[in-house]
């Protein structure tokens, strides 16, 4: 039997900090984090708190748009 849609996707989380303060002097690029999430219970964008290896604490990650 098929399935319909799939309600999990693939989302991409990308460091708020990171991005608000263009990147540090000392920081090496930006923090992205790979996860996925239920569309149908999730229809908003997702944030997590996730460390920053560039920021060097716990930041707030938000969703981006998915490049195809």
């Amino acid at each position: 039997m098929a399935k319909g849609k799939d309600a999990r996707v693939t989302v991409v989380l990308e460091c708020t900090g990171c991005v608000r303060e263009g990147v540090n002097k000392e920081s090496m690029g930006i923090s992205r984090y790979i996860t996925q999430k239920n569309q149908h219970n999730t229809p908003n964008r997702l944030e997590l708190k996730k460390f920053c290896p560039y920021c060097f604490k716990h930041m707030i990650h938000g969703e981006i748009k998915k490049k195809k």
